[in-house]
């Protein structure tokens, strides 16, 4: 594996180009249909809004930069707490660049981002059959919460 270098993603077209075939095959570990326009779009009205923050992991390959993975964090409000959180999204890595370290790189680009920014709190979910990334979550100090609340949602539309 090449070295590789994490940064921030800006709402140009050449980062939204970038990001979008991988955020589609993100989806379609979660067995969505692939859908470039929708994956292009999305990351596009995403980065535009302001709505999220996505950090890259990219390698050089032979002069041309390569985009190995993502993650992408959406802002978000702890009403109890009376703070700032983050909510980390989405974490994707393509299936050749897996192992290297780039998921916990990005992970820490996160954690950086949520600091810098006054966050008190970073929150995720995954799936429990996604045990490669609960490994690395539980590696990384994030504790699994219990069972005390229900998560629900109502679908609208």
């Amino acid at each position: 594996m090449n070295p590789f270098t994490i940064r921030r993603a800006g709402a140009g077209e050449r980062d939204v180009s970038l990001i979008a075939p991988l955020f589609d095959s993100y989806r379609q570990f979660y067995d969505k249909p692939a859908d470039a326009q929708l994956a292009a779009k999305f990351i596009r009205d995403r980065l535009q809004a302001n709505e999220s923050e996505i950090f890259l992991a990219e390698a050089d390959e032979e002069g041309a930069r390569e985009v190995l993975g993502f993650v992408q964090l959406y802002p978000s409000f702890s009403s109890v707490a009376a703070c700032r959180i983050w909510v980390l999204n989405d974490l994707f890595v393509i299936p050749t660049a897996r192992r290297y370290g780039l998921g916990r790189a990005l992970m820490e680009a996160a954690r950086q981002h949520a600091i810098q920014t006054g966050a008190k709190r970073l929150t995720l979910e995954t799936t429990l059959e996604n045990r490669t990334a609960c490994s690395l979550y539980e590696d990384l100090g994030y504790i699994r919460q219990k069972d005390s609340a229900r998560f629900y949602s109502l679908e609208l539309g």
